[in-house]
C-alpha cells in the first residue's frame, strides 16, 4: 500500500506545477483546474516519491511539480506498473495507460543536473472513477485482470493521406474487424512513408503504451518509399516470420500478386507487429484469416496461456 505525497496542478501549459491540499478528479477527464486534463489518455500523470528524493540527493533543489507530475506517490515503483493496471487513489480508480515520455526539449532541470527522471519513470493513466482526493491518501494498486481485452493500435502509412489528399480507409476497416473480434484499439495513427516516424511510432506504440498489437498498413510494397518492412524489422527484438508467410500463402490463393508482398512480423518485447496490406479489400482478408489465431500468441507475450501442447 502506498499514500499520496503531494498533488500538483497548473492552470496554463507550459508552467511548472505547483502544489496543492487536495483536488476533485474527473471522470474521462484528469484534475479539475489542470491545464493538462483532456479527454485523452494522458489524463493525470503519476512520479514515485522515492525517485524525486533519489534525484534531490544527487543535489537537485526542486519543488513537487517540477517534473509537471500531478501526483507524487510513496511506496511503488509506478515505473515497473504494467499499462492496464488499476490504482486506486482514496475512493478514486485510474487505470495506467502510458509509461514515460518522448521529452521533446530538455527542460530547466535537465540543462542543471543533464537529466530529467520524468520521460523514464513517470506514468499516466486516465480517471475510471472520479471523486476528491487529498495528500495522505492511500494508494492500492491491482494486478492485471487476466481477462482483459487484447490491446491494439493501428498505423496507416501513406504519403497523400498524411497530406489529406487521400482518404484512410484501410485504417478504419482494421479498427471495424478488431472491435468485432472483442479487442480494443486504444489509438490509431496515420503518418506518411517515413522509415524514421514508422520506428518512432512503432517503439513509442510498444514501450509507452505496451499494447499488444500493432497492425500496420501499407508501405509493404516494390515503391521506393515503401519501408514499412525495414522500419519494423529494426525495431523487432524476434521475428515472427511465420504470420507475414500464412498472410502471402492465403492471398496467394486469391491473387498472384500477393508474392509481391514484402510484409514482415516480429515481436518487440510484449508486442506484436503484423505488416498488413494497403488496400482496404486485402486487409479484410488478411484479417479474416490470422484473427482465429492471434489470441493464442498474444496469450503466450502476455503470460496469460501456456505454449501448444508438444507431443
Amino acid at each position: 500500500m502506498g499514500i499520496v505525497k503531494g498533488i500538483c496542478i497548473s492552470e496554463k501549459k507550459g508552467t511548472q506545477k505547483t502544489e496543492v491540499p487536495s483536488a476533485e478528479l474527473r471522470k474521462n477527464w484528469g484534475i479539475v483546474g489542470d491545464a493538462h486534463a483532456a479527454n485523452w489518455h494522458r489524463q493525470v500523470s503519476l512520479l514515485s516519491f522515492e525517485k524525486i528524493e533519489d534525484f534531490r540527493n544527487r543535489g537537485a533543489e526542486i519543488d513537487f511539480g517540477a517534473f509537471g507530475e500531478n501526483l507524487i506517490v510513496e511506496g511503488f515503483d509506478l515505473r515497473a506498473i504494467p499499462v492496464g493496471s488499476k490504482i486506486a487513489v482514496g475512493k478514486t480508480v485510474l487505470k495506467v495507460t502510458q509509461i514515460g515520455k518522448e521529452c521533446h526539449s530538455h527542460c530547466e532541470i535537465y540543462k542543471t543536473m543533464g537529466d530529467c527522471i520524468m520521460p523514464r519513470e513517470g506514468i499516466f493513466a486516465e480517471v475510471l472513477v472520479g471523486g476528491n482526493i487529498q495528500v495522505g491518501d492511500e494508494v492500492t494498486v491491482f494486478p492485471l485482470e487476466k481477462d482483459r481485452p487484447i490491446t491494439v493500435a493501428v498505423i496507416t502509412m501513406s504519403d497523400k493521406g498524411a497530406k489529406g489528399e487521400r482518404e484512410d480507409k484501410s485504417g478504419p476497416a482494421i479498427c471495424e474487424m478488431v472491435e468485432e473480434a472483442g479487442w480494443e484499439v486504444i489509438e490509431t495513427v496515420l503518418i506518411p512513408d517515413d522509415k524514421l516516424s514508422i520506428k518512432k511510432q512503432l517503439m513509442r506504440l510498444a514501450d509507452q503504451r505496451q499494447v499488444n498489437l500493432i497492425l500496420t498498413t501499407g508501405g509493404t510494397g516494390f515503391a521506393e518509399r515503401d519501408v514499412t518492412p525495414e522500419a519494423t524489422v529494426e525495431v523487432c527484438d524476434r521475428m515472427a516470420n511465420g504470420i507475414a508467410e500464412a498472410i502471402r500463402a492465403y492471398s496467394m490463393t486469391i491473387t498472384k500478386r500477393a508474392m509481391l508482398s514484402r510484409a514482415v512480423s516480429g515481436i518487440r518485447k510484449k508486442t506484436l507487429i503484423v505488416n498488413l496490406p494497403g488496400s482496404p479489400k486485402a486487409v479484410k482478408e488478411a484479417l479474416e484469416f490470422i484473427i482465429p489465431q492471434l489470441p493464442h500468441g498474444i496469450g503466450i507475450l502476455r503470460g496469460t496461456e501456456g505454449e501448444c501442447a508438444r507431443s
